[in-house]
């Protein structure tokens, strides 16, 4: 396949994207403008994205399912972690939150909801392994009960909850000690899903039968690592660009930080593997839809979250406590819920992804006015 075809093709499509990393970079050494850099520098993190899904499955694909599994989940949502990591070290501390938030969000409305729509659409109704899909959300129900909990404490013994419109909210020893310990229990629970999801399970989270044919030579290992190096320093270069741009874009452009972390940067930072999932529902493989959307929230409440809790401790002006603002508490539940209550019959028709759809856009419509 030339590199003509291949572009034009659905795996290929972000790569057209690569001409705004240089024009990012140029934009920010020139001092364009907050805007532009920040709009060029969220379109050059689809491709670079895209090189690190593409190599880490490469990778995956070489190293047998046990370990395999292991890079996916590893570097699943690699992206989005880079990202958070730059805006922590610059004390974005709400825009972190408000990404968590949104990623969750983003993958159990919007990705679930657009891959039930477009792989309904046509069909009575599709079909995926129930019991897969209730571990995966259960597991995110557990998480979401751990990540409020902190919130509840500062509302009922503390000063409240954030606003909005804040950017860093210093909270005292003790919030950020209970988020601490909260981080250690999700990140113990993240290990054992992925020995019962990798090990004694591992029949349940198998979508490897589902992929498609592999239309082109596969890579080597040495071609896979540069390729991931290669790509964690580009998502790296367009993450800081990003970050450094989005309290003058935000103000520029008459929107909350809030507002952007929830939903631009939740969603540019995984584009590539969110299209993967609505492709794969329209060819009828609602299993490994199902599992990238569910599998990558879950992967983010349960690891990402509770890594940037920690590693706050050492990055930044202070640690970031798990209080997150009343918008953010109504949309994870509401989220979190709403993904198993459709996952429960273990089937799916165009209108159910249809309501996903419409849920996620009356809340951005909330946090746009919030």
């Amino acid at each position: 396949m030339d590199l003509r075809r291949f572009l034009f093709t659905s795996q290929g499509w972000p790569y057209l994207l690569v001409p705004f990393i240089p024009v990012a970079i140029v934009f920010e050494l020139v001092h364009a403008g907050a805007v532009v850099t920040f709009f060029a520098s969220a379109l050059g993190v689809i491709p670079t994205a895209a090189l690190m899904g593409r190599a880490t499955e490469e990778l995956a694909a070489r190293s047998g399912p046990g370990i395999g599994g292991l890079l996916n989940v590893t570097f699943g949502n690699a992206p989005e972690l880079i990202i958070a990591l730059f805006a922590l070290g610059a004390g974005l501390h709400e825009v972190v939150k408000a990404s968590i938030i949104g990623s969750i969000m983003g993958n159990t409305l919007l990705v679930l909801g657009a891959a039930m729509f477009v792989g309904g659409w046509g069909r009575d109704r599709q079909k995926f392994d129930r019991t897969a899909a209730q571990a995966q959300s259960s597991m995110l129900l557990l998480a979401a009960a751990a990540l409020v909990m902190p919130a509840i404490y500062e509302l009922i013994d503390g000063r409240g909850l954030p606003s909005p419109g804040s950017e860093r909210v210093h909270y005292d020893s003790t919030v950020e000690a209970l988020s601490a310990a909260v981080a250690c229990v999700l990140i113990v629970s993240y290990v054992a899903g992925l020995w019962f999801s990798l090990r004694t399970h591992r029949d349940l989270f198998n979508p490897q039968a589902e992929m498609e044919e592999n239309e082109h030579e596969p890579w080597t290992v040495r071609k896979s690592i540069m390729a991931l190096a290669i790509a964690g320093v580009a998502v790296g270069g367009m993450s800081e660009i990003l970050v450094d741009s989005i309290s003058d874009a935000a103000e520029q452009l008459g929107l909350s930080e809030f507002f952007i972390g929830v939903i631009v940067v939740a969603i540019v930072g995984n584009a590539a593997e969110h299209w993967v999932a609505v492709l794969v529902a329209r060819k009828d493989k609602m299993d490994l839809a199902v599992n990238i959307a569910i599998g990558s929230s879950a992967q983010i409440a349960l690891f990402v979250a509770p890594v940037l809790v920690l590693v706050s401790f050492i990055l930044g002006p202070h640690p970031m406590a798990l209080v997150f603002n009343g918008f953010e508490l109504g949309g994870i539940l509401l989220a979190i819920i709403i993904a198993n209550n459709v996952t429960n019959e273990g089937e799916s028709t165009w209108y159910e992804g249809l309501q996903l759809l419409a849920v996620y856009v009356v809340l951005g419509i909330a946090f746009y006015v919030a």
